[in-house]
């Protein structure tokens, strides 16, 4: 979701994550649904000169989660990941805390010149909605798909070459 980047210090975000038991609630992410995940971040990236990188991560770094939100790990993790790096500046990252609750967007400043941080909002909304109601896999399948979709609008490519600039494969952070 596009927020306000400046974080304020927070002991129940840290206590939280110094709480959070990733067995109970990672469950859903299997060994099956990583690589249902995979293909859905390949099939988000046909037609289209974008790149989309999604990361699962079970909490914040107990270290920083005092001092960082969601929004500046999201940002701390699209620069760690390259994501920004892309020839045409079309990389989106999808960050999914899931201690928090919580979906980022980070989208590189090409496709951010063409997308509204409403449509991104939107986008993660209905993707936490999803969450909330246990289905996780299939909230973010959607929202690679919609995230696919944007990208093919602003950057279609009628002939897709094989030119995958970021890997497809989920990065789960415990």
């Amino acid at each position: 979701m596009v927020e306000d980047n400046a974080s304020n210090p927070s002991f129940a975000r840290w206590w939280r994550q110094v709480l959070f038991v990733p067995l109970l609630h990672s469950k859903w992410l299997t060994t099956e649904s990583k690589a249902r995940l995979t293909d859905a971040v390949t099939r988000a990236e046909r037609r289209h000169r974008g790149e989309v990188f999604l990361i699962v991560e079970n909490h914040l770094p107990i270290q920083e989660a005092y001092r960082m939100n969601c929004r500046e790990r999201a940002i701390d993790l699209f620069s760690e990941y390259r994501v920004w790096d892309t020839e045409e500046n079309t990389g989106v990252l999808i960050y999914v805390n899931v201690c928090e609750r919580k979906l980022e967007i980070v989208a590189d400043r090409g496709i951010s010149a063409h997308v509204s941080p409403t449509v991104w909002n939107a986008m993660c909304e209905k993707a936490v909605s999803g969450i909330a109601t246990q289905k996780t896999e299939e909230s973010l399948a959607e929202l690679l798909d919609e995230v696919g979709q944007v990208l093919r609008q602003y950057y279609h490519l009628e002939h897709d070459p094989e030119g995958n600039e970021l890997s497809d494969t989920v990065v789960f952070l415990k």
